[in-house]
């Protein structure tokens, strides 16, 4: 059986946390800074989980990470 591609986006994009759970960076961050507070820039740096809904489709992408 051949080998399943992994999505170079989908793997630049993600990674996988050592009990298996995938993780991810937060949206909104890199332009229009000036209108958004300090405590809202600084959540925003920290990363997040992907949600359950989402874990079966970002796997399948990324499938030997």
């Amino acid at each position: 059986m051949p080998k399943i591609k992994t999505n170079r986006g989908a793997a630049k994009r993600f990674r996988k946390t050592g009990t298996g759970k995938i993780s991810r960076n937060k949206a909104f961050t890199s332009h229009i800074l000036t209108k958004k507070t300090t405590k809202r820039k600084r959540d925003l740096r920290k990363g997040a989980i992907v949600c359950a809904a989402d874990h079966k489709n970002i796997s399948c992408l990324i499938p030997y990470m």
